[in-house]
């Protein structure tokens, strides 16, 4: 399966799909003809031109006053790259790097870049070979692009760097020789074109975007289990109430509802209580708001993920090489904030059915377990949802709040943008870990709940768990339990 880089509306789900479904990629005629004529009008510009083009003939960022000579505009690049390869911390997973070198190409193809058709073709090559940079998370400031990480994915480019090839590190150099390539010869412009833009914070908007969305969706489900293993009641989801506080995300959570608890046992029987607490009667409030927030960040990033985010911009239909600021992350840094807060927020609430589920409240045992104080069943699952839980909110505190100037005071607020995006997948990952303690204590609480089940669409979700995670009567290992529950949320 091939995907056409073309100028079409490139989707948050088509890049999912051409990421996890292996696909191969190659330039349209059009995005062929459009980077071939930007690189033309560039060196016919620098041919003719007397005054110095920033980036283009002249140094980097307060270096921009000093001219470069134009048989030094080659080295001027490889330097640029290598200076720049300053990257610490983990790895970038090699999704994410992919996703990176997607969007990267994605970018240039728009012909706004001046970057030559051999340097886009040599990153479509090792996107189709599964070669990965070997990229280190942190060091982007998220101004002027995320130079650190992009310098590490274009290094293998003129054969310097490290990849990943079959699971096994190779050099630039050794990365060449296997391939039978060249290493590329960059041209004037060239490094600012890769090492300037937003792919690395996107692409990992991109992914947390992919699998908020999934969570979004789980939480309904579980939180919907939870509140009938919980012997809750429906009344907070009727539509009348939502009616008269139309919040989108809102009405659509109720709606969700209702039709994951139909034809439960549980949830028609008489109850005793008159109210649940909020973690349960305000679920349409919360997921709503979180369905909401997914709703406009996803609006941000797919404006982002279809833009060309260098500098300077290349236009040849204006005669014009104008060095601005599209570089800066701050459109998508305050998004990925909030997204951080929502899925934060997610995990918070379901954390509070969690303990609801483990206080031996309404016929439930404590812990969740038939003889508890011999066994101490579920008890610590919960303090294992709260650790997670306090962590993301340490992560949710807005990065984009922040600057700290560089380059001499020529880049002197910047939108921290990448350390938004770092954070925003950490706290994914973990909320992803919370839910998946819920779904095991709203499982074995619905147990308890026999001979009376839940809907028919809950109970073939139960089914299908405890195909992989069994109800637990005494006391066991738990965390492989866990960990089978989150894997189960990634099917």
């Amino acid at each position: 399966m091939t995907h056409q880089i073309s100028a079409d509306h490139l989707t948050i789900e088509r890049i999912g799909e051409i990421i996890y479904n292996n696909y191969k990629i190659e330039l349209s005629d059009d995005a062929r003809k459009r980077i071939i004529r930007s690189r033309e009008y560039l060196d016919a510009r620098i041919a003719k031109e007397e005054n110095p083009i920033y980036g283009v003939t002249t140094g980097f960022g307060s270096l921009c006053s000093v001219s470069i000579s134009k048989d030094q505009l080659s080295q001027l690049q490889v330097n640029l790259i290598k200076s720049h390869a300053c990257g610490v911390g983990e790895r970038l997973p090699n999704d994410i790097i992919k996703m990176m070198i997607l969007l990267k190409v994605q970018s240039l193809s728009y012909g706004f870049s001046g970057c030559k058709l051999d340097t886009v073709e040599r990153l479509i090559d090792m996107f189709n070979n599964d070669i990965f940079p070997i990229i280190l998370e942190q060091g982007s400031l998220g101004a002027s692009g995320d130079l650190v990480p992009l310098a590490h994915m274009s290094l293998p480019l003129v054969g310097l760097g490290e990849v990943d090839m079959n699971g096994e590190v190779l050099s630039g150099e050794e990365m060449n020789r296997r391939m039978n390539w060249k290493p590329i010869e960059l041209a004037s412009k060239e490094g600012l074109a890769l090492l300037n833009g937003t792919q690395n914070m996107s692409a990992q908007a991109v992914w947390a975007l992919l699998n908020a969305q999934r969570l979004s969706e789980w939480a309904d489900v579980i939180a919907a289990m939870s509140l009938d293993a919980f012997d809750g009641r429906i009344e907070p989801f009727t539509h009348a109430v939502h009616a008269v506080r139309p919040h989108q995300g809102q009405i659509e959570t109720a709606a969700r509802f209702r039709q994951l608890l139909e034809g439960s046992e549980l949830i028609a029987r008489p109850k005793k209580h008159v109210q649940d607490p909020y973690s349960f009667r305000c679920v349409p409030q919360v997921h709503g708001t979180v369905k909401d927030t997914l709703r406009y960040v996803y609006s941000v990033i797919d404006i982002e993920i279809n833009s060309a985010t260098d500098n300077p911009t290349v236009c040849p239909d204006e005669d014009l090489i104008i060095s601005a600021g599209n570089f800066h992350g701050e459109p998508i840094a305050l998004p990925m904030d909030y997204l951080a807060i929502a899925m934060s927020e997610l995990a918070n609430i379901s954390e509070r059915r969690i303990y609801r589920l483990v206080s031996g409240l309404r016929e439930l045992p404590s812990f969740l377990v038939a003889k508890p104080g011999l066994n101490s069943g579920f008890m610590i699952a919960q303090y294992t949802a709260a650790s997670v839980v306090s962590l993301n909110k340490s992560y949710a505190v807005p990065s984009s709040i922040d600057s700290i100037p560089s380059c001499q005071d020529q880049e002197d607020l910047v939108s921290m943008g990448a350390n938004a995006a770092i954070k925003l997948r950490k706290v994914v990952e973990n909320t992803e870990r919370v839910l998946a303690i819920e779904l095991f204590n709203a499982a074995q609480a619905l147990d308890f709940r026999r001979p009376l089940v839940s809907s028919p669409e809950l109970m073939k979700v139960y089914e299908a768990y405890r195909k992989v995670v069994p109800f637990i009567d005494t006391d066991v290992i738990m965390y492989p339990h866990i960990e089978d529950s989150v894997k189960f949320l990634r099917k």
